[in-house]
């Protein structure tokens, strides 16, 4: 009995001594990999090895050399991991945010169904040709920084300079902008938190996002891109209900509000009014461009995202804005009287719903505001830090805002766009909308200088083009409408700066004065200002179609195989499947 109990004792002992050695073993471990995991978060925002780069940066003169069948040898450190769903949904929803939410309320008050619908139209049909012109552009020269280096390369270094930080400065006044929308549009549901609160919890929101770089940003985009394309296309259907009589109180609505009280709210100065609201709706559509340099493969997924603009114009505006204009007349007490530019109450879509008796949905559409709200704050730091982390590589802006990390994140870019989120807290204080004002001033105009220069730049693009004897046979993709559809889009750009020049002259309800003036157009004299500086200090020349540079950073491409590849990729499709990729 008692050896029994000794033997007992003895491997109860054993198997306990093992037991914690396991245990130390497994502590060890746990502790090695925990330290392994905080050390490969610490290294992830040091400078990558070379070995690391993934991505295209125009300035390496070098690159030409390393090209195999348009796999480049990258110097920049951006990572290509946006994959052609991330782009495809960024084409198709990325830009559908408070401009046409909640802009398109105060379009429709200014100038009537009417000019809401013909506005949008115009513009639609010009950012069609400037996406178009874009896309070819981003194909040859997949490069970091897009459209605002395509304006040092193909017009002049000093425009390149001002359009650059033209797009930037925009992006960082948009953010702080839209975090307070984002608390704006939680009062609808609660108004007993102090909207500093909302501030805070959405730019820690937005920088978790950051973090996770450009990965992040393309799926939080595919995401939010999937809910507002669903929200605009299930508006369209209640829309087409309510207006036939198919609404809760049966009441047929037809076009009753085009006859009374009218088309038009303020004649040809309530149609000059809406383009520059339906500019910033629309604005956004570029940052197709911009995401080519983190594309994993820009020849393929570039032309398909710049063709699904053609639908989100067609459907998503011009549809669902003809069924605003039907469903809510421009005299609306609730248009004319809105707190701010972002009461979400203030929505037409909300409008058109709750005038209908539909409880809950109005509650819904509102959650919708405030998921493109995020998403337009989500891309202005995208936006912003793309632009400048481009311009510090080329010596456009202070160098250490090129620093990228090894997870591809321009870390002091978007560490800067962060730091102005900060402005958003001007809205406690009672300046908070005066301030606001005069940053929407700086920023109004933004968009329509940068659609006129990336047509600007197609077009010089084409004619240096054919000056150094190249074919347009040699080009991946080819915008439709060639040099003739960017000259249209140029056109208009400039016809829609005429327009909001009048509007600050002449202010629509308003006495001409100098405050409206420079609140309307302040952007303009910006954008010469920061032009004429770098001119006359870096004595930059204007490009000449004979020696502009059509060799650095460009992707050089079997044309021809690449088109036979294609041809037979589509002969064994599907029918139905040829004709989605003919329409898409």
């Amino acid at each position: 009995m008692t050896d029994k109990a000794s033997s007992i004792s003895y491997n109860e002992y054993h198997n306990t001594e093992e037991d914690d050695t396991h245990s130390e073993v497994a502590i060890a471990t746990t502790t090695k990999q925990g330290n392994g995991l905080c050390q490969r978060i610490i290294d992830s925002f040091k400078r990558p090895t070379a070995s690391e780069n993934t991505s295209i940066e125009m300035d390496d003169l070098e690159q030409g050399k390393n090209q195999n069948n348009g796999n480049e040898k990258d110097t920049n450190d951006l990572h290509r991991t946006l994959k052609s769903r991330h782009l495809q949904m960024i084409a198709i929803g990325g830009s559908i945010g408070t401009g046409l939410f909640i802009g398109s309320g105060s379009a429709l008050a200014s100038g009537g169904p009417a000019a809401l619908v013909l506005d949008f139209g115009i513009i639609g049909t010009m950012l069609f040709n400037v996406c178009m012109a874009l896309g070819e552009l981003s194909v040859v020269f997949p490069v970091s920084g897009s459209f605002a280096v395509h304006s040092s390369r193909f017009l002049d270094p000093a425009w390149g300079f001002a359009m650059g930080w033209n797009y930037a400065i925009n992006w960082l006044i948009v953010m702080p902008l839209e975090l307070t929308a984002a608390g704006l549009v939680i009062n609808y549901w609660i108004t007993s938190i102090n909207i500093a609160v909302w501030i805070t919890i959405f730019l820690i929101l937005l920088l978790i996002i950051n973090l996770f770089g450009v990965r992040g940003y393309g799926e939080i985009e595919f995401f939010m891109s999937i809910i507002k394309v669903i929200a605009v296309i299930g508006f369209i259907i209640l829309g087409i209900v309510l207006i036939v009589g198919g609404g809760p109180n049966h009441q047929y609505i037809g076009g009753k509000y085009w006859n009374d009280p009218g088309a038009f709210a303020d004649g040809f100065k309530g149609v000059c009014s809406v383009f520059v609201t339906a500019a910033f709706a629309f604005s956004g559509t570029e940052l197709v461009g911009l995401a080519a340099a983190e594309t994993s493969n820009p020849r393929k997924t570039i032309p398909r995202a710049t063709k699904q603009v053609f639908w989100r114009i067609t459907l998503f505006y011009m549809v669902s804005l003809t069924l605003i204009g039907c469903l809510v007349p421009y005299t609306s007490p609730r248009l004319l009287h809105k707190s701010s530019n972002y009461d979400a109450s203030a929505s037409p879509f909300v409008i058109a719903i709750e005038d209908a008796g539909i409880k809950v949905l109005p509650s819904i559409f509102n959650a919708v505001i405030l998921c493109a709200v995020l998403s337009v704050g989500n891309s202005s730091v995208y936006g912003a830090s793309r632009t400048l982390c481009a311009l510090a590589e080329v010596g456009q802006a202070p160098k250490i805002l090129a620093y990228i990390d090894r997870k591809g994140r321009p870390l002091s870019a978007v560490t800067l766009s962060m730091i102005l989120g900060f402005i958003a807290y001007i809205n406690c204080a009672n300046v908070g909308t005066a301030v606001f004002n005069w940053l929407l001033a700086i920023a109004g105009l933004s968009s329509l200088f940068t659609w006129g220069s990336i047509c600007a730049c197609h077009i010089m693009f084409r004619l240096a083009w054919k000056a150094q004897g190249h074919t347009l046979d040699e080009l991946a993709f080819v915008a439709p409408f060639g040099v003739w559809g960017s000259i249209y889009g140029l056109v208009l750009n400039i016809l829609c700066l005429i327009a909001q020049f009048y509007i600050a002259i002449f202010p629509e309800r308003d006495k001409p004065s100098a405050l409206a003036f420079f609140q309307a157009y302040l952007a303009a004299p910006i954008v010469l200002i920061f032009y004429i500086v770098w001119k006359i200090w870096k004595k930059t020349p204007f490009m000449k179609p004979s020696t502009i540079d059509l060799e650095t950073g460009r992707r050089v491409l079997d044309t021809e195989e690449l088109i036979a590849e294609e041809k037979a990729e589509r002969m064994a499709r599907p029918w139905w499947k040829k004709l989605y990729y003919e329409l898409c």
